[in-house]
């Protein structure tokens, strides 16, 4: 079984978060908001993950309305 991968979006602030959250909700874009993975970041606070090829779609519609600080790849579980 392969391990599934995931792009995640690290925000400035929780709350980029949860208007980036708002917006990908009411697109009906498949994300979950998960705590900072700690490889990635010594931030504490939350990230966006989506499934991997999601990115584009992702950055689509949070463009012009909210900013994000950086992407990440992520392999596996949270």
């Amino acid at each position: 079984m392969e391990t599934p991968r995931y792009c995640v979006f690290l925000f400035p602030s929780v709350s980029y978060v949860l208007k980036a959250e708002k917006i990908l909700k009411e697109r009906g874009i498949a994300h979950k908001l998960i705590p900072v993975p700690r490889e990635i970041s010594a931030d504490c606070g939350v990230c966006l993950r989506v499934e991997e090829g999601q990115e584009e779609a992702v950055a689509a519609a949070l463009g012009g309305c909210v900013n994000w600080d950086k992407t990440a790849l992520l392999q596996g579980g949270i």
